[in-house]
């Protein structure tokens, strides 16, 4: 339903910044739709193309988003702060399962590392940059290239990595499914997506190659523990991956293997097939939320511009930080803690998606911290399940073209949650008649 607040303005500027001033005081919540072009053009006595110009100028900006015949709606998570949340409110009594985050109980203490990196502080100057030492760490870690760098995080790092290279409307192929932060950063980037449908093993081929010959100048794929699938790139398609990325060797490839340690999976990276290339290896999923810290390997021109263009705005990620994760790499006690973090992350996908294969239920989770549960009816879906007491994501905040799904994250499941959540998402998939009817 569209909103009801009263707009302003008689230019497209003027439209568009009303738009984003009742987006950040609580008036449009993300989801809401706008009024149609023609409509608020008569409510403000303006010219229907001027209003579609400044939802064009919203669009580009990555705050709305085109919902065909929905018209134009608020993109699910838009880059301006918003006194409301991007995501409904989780319900009292009401486990989460949509967070996609890990298992807080399942992360290492960080308190010993913490006070080791305390007693050997040093002063930093203004031209810190990465520490040796965590590169020296890195290199032993992550083989693929003499040229590293530090970024804060995955989403940084990406960030950093497309403005390094493409221009707002160019074409970037990317997952679909996929993560849906990664998209919002597309849309605000102003960059034009092209879906390729994913698999169990990943990217699909065909997929990829439409979007090349499409004109796609950078393709962001994920290695392992994809979000929201759980999909892996095997050797098998990672072979047919680069057979296809050898004939566009001009294109930017972007790979993010976020989980990382967590991972029990073999990578099959794709670096080096084109001439500029990033791969990207996290830090806060195995060890924390707080270690907003990726290592970056890459082509010399692509490092090379990455560190340049840090060095103008935040300079550097904090040495402490830095020093921090090289304490936590170190110790034998916090990889073991990994280590048993990954095999019970393996348990409960794999419980979760028996369960519901079991009952006929399609479900994917190859790895990672989600499963991916296709159905007919997203909004059913979302609200059978929690009714049942679990909330999990609608896949729409996923999706480009791909079927309806939802996404269940596996960070806060027990064991007793299984039967009922089970039960749930398979009323969700198949309604009883009773259940279909209205209430």
């Amino acid at each position: 339903m569209a909103v009801h607040y009263q707009f302003e303005g008689s230019t497209a500027a003027g439209i568009s910044v009303s738009v984003e001033f009742a987006l950040t005081h609580g008036h449009l919540a993300p989801g809401d739709s706008l009024p149609p072009v023609r409509q608020l053009a008569d409510e403000l006595g303006v010219s229907p193309n001027t209003v579609a110009a400044a939802y064009r100028h919203l669009r580009d900006r990555g705050l709305v988003e085109t919902a065909g015949r929905n018209g134009t709606r608020v993109r699910h998570r838009p880059p301006v702060s918003s006194r409301l949340a991007a995501l409904p409110h989780v319900p009292d009594g009401v486990v989460d399962l949509s967070a996609g985050e890990p298992d807080t109980a399942l992360l290492p203490p960080i308190g010993e590392a913490l006070q080791r990196v305390s007693r050997t502080l040093a002063t930093t100057g203004y031209s810190a940059g990465p520490h040796p030492a965590l590169l020296a760490k890195a290199r032993e870690r992550l083989v693929l290239s003499d040229h590293l760098t530090v970024t804060a995080g995955a989403l940084d790092g990406i960030e950093r990595i497309l403005t390094a290279h493409l221009r707002a409307g160019d074409r970037i192929a990317v997952e679909d499914p996929g993560w849906a932060a990664l998209l919002d950063l597309v849309a605000a980037l102003g960059l034009h997506p092209l879906p390729v449908r994913v698999d169990d093993d990943g990217p699909r081929p065909e997929g990829l190659e439409e979007a090349l010959r499409q004109g796609a100048k950078a393709v962001i794929v994920t290695s392992r523990a994809q979000n929201p699938t759980g999909a892996v790139i095997t050797e098998d398609r990672a072979g047919e991956l680069r057979a296809i990325l050898t004939k566009y060797r001009e294109v930017l490839v972007v790979e993010d293997d976020h989980a990382a340690e967590l991972a029990d999976e073999g990578l099959y990276p794709l670096a080096g097939t084109t001439t500029n290339w990033a791969f990207l290896r996290s830090t806060s999923k195995p060890y924390g939320p707080d270690l907003r810290l990726a290592v970056l390997a890459g082509d010399a021109t692509t490092v090379a511009r990455v560190e340049g263009r840090m060095r103008l705005g935040a300079g550097w990620v904090s040495t402490i930080l830095q020093r921090l994760v090289v304490e936590m790499w170190s110790d034998r006690a916090v990889s073991v803690r990994v280590e048993k973090a990954k095999g019970d992350y393996r348990q409960r996908r794999r419980m979760l998606v028996d369960a519901l294969q079991s009952r006929g239920v399609g479900a994917h989770g190859r790895s990672g911290v989600n499963v991916w549960v296709p159905v007919a009816d997203e909004t059913f879906a979302v609200t059978r399940v929690r009714d049942a007491g679990f909330a999990v994501s609608p896949g729409s905040l996923y999706r480009l073209g791909t079927p309806p799904a939802v996404r269940v994250s596996i960070g806060r499941l027990r064991p007793p949650m299984y039967e009922p959540l089970v039960e749930a998402l398979v009323e969700a998939v198949r309604p009883s008649r009773q259940a279909r009817q209205p209430v």
